[in-house]
């Protein structure tokens, strides 16, 4: 007689039947769509179009773990699809950020009590049991500390590893649902992104270390504001910071001016690269929920739940990649790529691709003159890593990827993609050569952190 299946397998096969039944049900909308299109009647095409986006919003939503990043991830990432079919999704998508299926106030309290031995009134001044926010993996609550400071405190959903895990396994039955969204599209690269993103931002206890190395580091920064982790009541499933109420990217994105755009996007893209040039650590989770907006000028960075050190051996290769790159060196991008790993010396693929698809990635960095990122451009940079028919696809095969570089990968299609909504323009070649190289200042934003910078400590 079989034995009964394991409460870890029977929660795989619920969700994994879940994810399939959403997959078959949006590819058969997905078909009468293109069915409509074609036939001329765009109108129900649209219709077509938002009911698959209401599925999709209904289902991961519910879901928490890995199946709802996979829904956040394609509702701001720019999929190789017409622009206007694209705005449809991540309208409705948008949701997903903010909007996700908060957790039982019990099941909340008891992963507290367990955390911290204690209720969560006893433990806080003050506690909302209410969220003010909620995610694919935790919600956050606002409470007072005893010594009177108001913080956000960050509680994993109870039974989220569990599930997370489960996701992991399961996210192949997505793949159908991605290649009717884009029949060319080869999802490997979307679905280890989810994968890696997933592992890391359950450990809170990570997190917590890393927010409070990028704390330090930016204590007193002229136009980048981190808030100050509270370390003595973090704990394994709860991270505990200073509480911040400003206005979301969304908001700024619809309703700033382009000035103010262009010091946002500078700002964001200072604090990615800078942090790696400056301090070797980086952020590699450019997701719209993570920045906030006094209205001050300055932007505000929260969530650290996806970073890593880099050597300065490491930091070095990379630099020569992006130099040789830059100087359109072909001999010095091979030399650069051997050393960093990415090539070795049985590469029987055309080089020549190889530099294509690089000059493509660094198409914003690759000269001085402005830049404006678009929607366009990312799904340039989208398609160019996913669609075999763009011809970059089966020759990056060909490389190699150390673990060290899989990180940097999610800059180009999430801070891409992220920029891209807020359509910044800039002389990205020059902010980028004077973080790399520490050059004079490029820009009145580098003018105004350059005497800060020079007296940190931290500089590595």
């Amino acid at each position: 007689m079989p034995s009964e299946p394991s409460a870890a397998a029977r929660t795989r096969l619920s969700r994994g039947g879940q994810l399939a039944r959403l997959s078959a049900a949006a590819g058969k909308s997905l078909i009468a769509a293109r069915r409509a299109q074609r036939r001329g009647d765009g109108d129900a095409a649209d219709s077509w179009h938002d009911e698959i986006a209401q599925v999709v919003l209904e289902t991961l939503g519910s879901m928490k773990g890995a199946a709802m990043k996979a829904g956040q991830l394609l509702s701001y990432l720019d999929l190789p699809m017409d622009e206007e079919t694209a705005h449809r999704y991540h309208r409705v998508l948008a949701k997903l950020q903010d909007s996700a299926i908060e957790s039982d106030p019990d099941t909340i309290a008891e992963v507290l009590h367990a955390d911290y031995g204690a209720p969560a009134d006893q433990v806080f001044a003050e506690w909302e049991s209410a969220p003010f926010a909620v995610a694919s993996i935790g919600q956050v609550h606002r409470a007072r500390l005893h010594d009177g400071s108001r913080v956000a405190v960050k509680v994993q959903h109870p039974g989220v590893a569990e599930a997370t895990l489960a996701d992991l396994a399961n996210l192949e039955f997505l793949i159908p649902l991605l290649r009717v969204l884009n029949p060319r599209l080869a999802p490997g690269p979307l679905l280890d992104e989810v994968r890696a993103r997933l592992d890391e931002e359950l450990d809170y206890e990570t997190e917590a270390r890393y927010h409070q190395a990028f704390a330090e580091r930016y204590a007193g920064h002229p136009f980048v504001r981190i808030p100050q982790v509270h370390r003595d009541w973090c704990r394994p499933r709860v991270l505990v910071t200073d509480l911040v109420d400003e206005a979301s990217f969304g908001e700024v994105a619809v309703t700033a001016d382009q000035a103010t755009r262009d010091r946002y996007g500078e700002i964001i893209f200072r604090f990615v690269f800078g942090s790696l040039y400056r301090f070797r650590i980086f952020n590699a989770d450019p997701h719209p929920g993570n920045y906030l907006f006094p209205g001050d000028g300055s932007v505000v960075f929260i969530d650290f739940g996806s970073c890593k050190t880099f050597s300065t051996a490491d930091r070095a290769r990379l630099h020569a990649v992006h130099s040789a790159v830059r100087n359109d060196d072909d001999r010095g991008l091979r030399a650069a790529m051997r050393e960093a790993g990415l090539l070795d010396e049985h590469f029987d693929g055309d080089f020549a691709v190889v530099r294509q698809w690089f000059q493509l990635m660094h198409r914003p960095m690759g000269s001085d003159v402005p830049f404006t990122y678009t929607a366009a451009y990312a799904r340039e940079v989208t398609a160019a890593s996913m669609d075999p028919d763009e011809g970059y696809v089966e020759t990056l095969r060909r490389l190699q990827m150390p673990a060290s570089y899989l990180m940097l990968n999610r800059i180009q299609f999430g801070l891409t993609s992220l920029l891209a909504r807020m359509q910044p323009t800039a002389c990205w070649g020059d902010i980028l050569y004077e973080l790399s190289e520490d050059a004079a200042p490029a820009t009145a934003l580098g003018r105004a952190e350059r005497e800060f910078m020079h007296a940190s400590p931290h500089r590595a």
